[in-house]
């Protein structure tokens, strides 16, 4: 696995993976940039969301789910003083199975936690993170 950051102006970078996608990473105006992307921090962030994600998807795939809508917000709290890393991340899944199906909406996220998804095991090395679930109407 392979990504390049590529400087573009300011603070600005444009990423490239090695199967040529990319994205836009910067930092805000009071930051000393343009405010163009996503920072660092919230594209790691949002890679945990979609990492995660993609491990509820196939597993509730597996046993037979319907759902037509998962939607996963990590918010993180950063320490004080730099460098200003995670101390703790809370990741709120939201599904639209049905009620009796809950037990599968949360063995799936707990499998996805605890043992599929890299980056949030990556992350736990770190910080604390914890996670809620509730069902969308």
């Amino acid at each position: 696995m392979i990504t390049t950051a590529s400087w573009v102006s300011d603070l600005a970078f444009d990423i490239t993976s090695d199967n040529n996608h990319a994205a836009r990473l910067d930092t805000t105006v009071e930051g000393g940039s343009l405010n163009s992307g996503m920072s660092p921090k919230q594209m790691l962030l949002g890679s945990l969301c979609a990492c995660s994600g993609m491990d509820v998807v196939s597993l509730l795939n597996k046993m037979r789910v319907p759902f037509t809508k998962l939607i996963i917000t990590a918010a993180a709290e950063q320490t004080d003083e730099h460098p200003k890393v995670f101390k703790s991340i809370e990741v709120v899944y939201k599904a639209d199975v049905a009620a009796e199906q809950l037990a599968q909406l949360e063995k799936a996220v707990a499998l996805s936690q605890d043992k599929y998804c890299g980056v949030s095991i990556m992350l736990k090395k770190h910080c604390e993170v914890s996670y809620t679930i509730s069902l969308l109407p």
